[in-house]
C-alpha cells in the first residue's frame, strides 16, 4: 500500500517545514507496517483556485489528482495561520471537492474505501478545530478516518518556538503519531480487502 502525504506550509521550498516534519514522521511510522510514502509540498506546484479536476492553463493539480486516486492514505498536514487551516490546505480541499461527484464502475465514490488522517503544527490555538474541519472535509469526499487518526503539536502560543527548533519529539506526539499510523494502516488493509458496498442497481 502507499500513502500520500499533503504539506500544506506556506513556506516554499528549500526552507524548513514543521509540517514537512511531522508528516514524515507519520509516513516513518506507516512504513513500519510495509507502507510506503510519498509527500508534496503543495505551494510549490502552481495549483490553481477552483473545484475542477483541471483549471487548465499550467495547472498542476490533475498530476496531483492521480496521486491522490493512486494512494491508499491520505496525511493531511497543515500549519495553524491565526487560528486556522492555511490557504493553502484550504484550496487542497476545494480541488478535492470536485471527487464528491465522480465514481467508480460500481458507482461508488472513487475516494470511497481510502484512508485520511490528519497533521496540525502551528504556535497558536487552533489544531482541535482545524483536524475537526479537516475530517468533515475529507469524509464528505469519501475518505474513512480511523481512530485517534489526527496527531498535532501546540507550541507555546505567542511564542516563536516552532515544531522543527525542538530537539527533540515530545512522548505524547510520539505515541499519538504510533497509534495514528497503527489504527491507519488496519483500516486501510480492512477496506481494501472488503471494500464499502456499491448502491443498490436500479
Amino acid at each position: 500500500m502507499h500513502a500520500l502525504a499533503f504539506n500544506c506550509t506556506l513556506t516554499p521550498s528549500p526552507d524548513a517545514s514543521s509540517t514537512e516534519l511531522l508528516n514524515g514522521q507519520v509516513l516513518d511510522a506507516l512504513a513500519a507496517y510495509g507502507i510506503t510514502g510519498e509527500q508534496i509540498r503543495v505551494v510549490d506546484h502552481d495549483v490553481k483556485p477552483g473545484v475542477l479536476d483541471d483549471m487548465g492553463d499550467g495547472d498542476a493539480w490533475p498530476a496531483i489528482r492521480q496521486k491522490v486516486l493512486d494512494a491508499d492514505i491520505l496525511v493531511f498536514g497543515t500549519p495553524t495561520w491565526m487560528g486556522h487551516m492555511s490557504s493553502i490546505a484550504q484550496r487542497v480541499l476545494e480541488r478535492l471537492d470536485n471527487e464528491l461527484s465522480v465514481t467508480d464502475d460500481a458507482g461508488r465514490q472513487i475516494l470511497a474505501g481510502k484512508v485520511a488522517v490528519t497533521v496540525v503544527v502551528g504556535n497558536e490555538d487552533g489544531a482541535h478545530g482545524i483536524m475537526a474541519d479537516l475530517y468533515q472535509g475529507l469524509v464528505d469526499v469519501g475518505y474513512t478516518v480511523p481512530s485517534q487518526g489526527g496527531v498535532y503539536w501546540n507550541g507555546e502560543a505567542m511564542q516563536t518556538v516552532d515544531y522543527k527548533d525542538l530537539d527533540e519529539t515530545p512522548e505524547q506526539v510520539a505515541s499519538t503519531t504510533a497509534t495514528l499510523a497503527r489504527n491507519a494502516a488496519h483500516l486501510a488493509q480492512l477496506l481494501k480487502g472488503s471494500p464499502y458496498p456499491p448502491p443498490p442497481s436500479e
